[in-house]
């Protein structure tokens, strides 16, 4: 057990890691619910679970959203405790594409997405609740939770970033992800006019976000600044100003070198062309981090 603790300290002791931070914190979640739910059902006390599930569960109602803002992110960090094959799609979904997004656009924005599909998917079943006559009839008993919002957001953020992309999937074989979206996208409809309606919207929600996101931000525009504003905000609060403990020596220059100019601006037309040409000759997936990032850039320039 201290092992699993050292592992789950030393994963947010890291920069960059925010895909496995993500993990941790919905796997951590589960298992205080768990624990949680053991201990009222040997007191006897169900209820006092489900009253407390409540409280960081959305509950599109808008008197109840009014007095519990923080459940429209709250609720993508929890899950149903059973079965346990809720949490479990999610954190496969979340790990296989958000490594996509955390290799191309970075770990900062893989965050980004999952608050603002969790946002955005909540918005969407709030509105839908208040102001569909058909969602309207279900008010009363609606309750969501899951990262589902969230997971949907970074699945259309991948599959828009990079379309082509291949999953090789089991007894299937090589499959496109702009076509896994496509059918998450079918299943999502289908969902709203079923049992799981709130579900549904809420990963149609999370897919609007991520698609926008990546088309804003292919065209200058970061949705998730303020995100970014507010986390760096907090740290600075928390953050325990130590002294550097680590003596920066410089190394003179030995004859003859020549430091590697760096540039810092867009790739230019032959780096593309070399990119381009290694794709036609061996797929996308022969190309390395540093080709993808490059690549991305280019698609940036107006």
């Amino acid at each position: 057990m201290s092992g699993i603790l050292e592992d789950f300290k030393d994963a947010f002791s890291k920069r960059n890691n925010g895909l496995v931070q993500l993990i941790w914190l919905n796997v951590a979640v589960y298992v205080l619910m768990l624990i949680g739910l053991i201990i009222c059902k040997m007191l006897n006390k169900d209820f006092l679970f489900e009253n407390s599930l409540r409280y960081v569960s959305l509950v599109p109602a808008l008197p109840t959203i009014i007095f519990r803002p923080w459940t429209i992110l709250s609720y993508s960090f929890f899950h149903a405790v059973n079965p346990i094959e809720h949490l479990l799609p999610n954190m496969l979904m979340l790990y296989w594409f958000g490594t996509i997004i955390q290799e191309f656009i970075g770990s900062r924005r893989l965050v980004n997405l999952y608050i603002l599909g969790a946002f955005s998917g909540g918005l969407l079943a709030i509105i839908a609740y208040n102001f569909i006559p058909y969602f309207n009839n279900g008010i009363q008993t609606a309750t969501i939770i899951g990262a589902s919002g969230s997971v949907m957001a970074i699945v259309f953020a991948a599959a828009t970033l990079v379309p082509d992309y291949t999953f090789f999937i089991f007894l299937i074989g090589p499959v496109r992800i702009k076509y896994i979206a496509f059918f998450f996208f079918l299943v999502s409809l289908a969902s709203m006019a079923g049992l799981n309606a709130g579900g549904g919207i809420v990963h149609l929600g999370g897919a609007l976000l991520g698609y926008l996101y990546i088309k804003q931000l292919q065209a200058g525009r970061d949705f998730g600044a303020p995100i970014d504003h507010t986390i760096e905000f907090v740290q600075r609060i928390f953050k325990k100003q130590e002294k550097p403990q680590i003596k920066v020596v410089y190394r003179q220059k030995e004859a003859g070198y020549t430091p590697k100019p760096v540039s810092n601006g867009f790739p230019d037309e032959d780096e593309v062309d070399e990119i381009l040409d290694k794709i036609s000759k061996s797929g996308y997936e022969s190309l390395t981090k540093e080709e993808k990032q490059k690549l991305f850039k280019a698609s940036q320039k107006q």
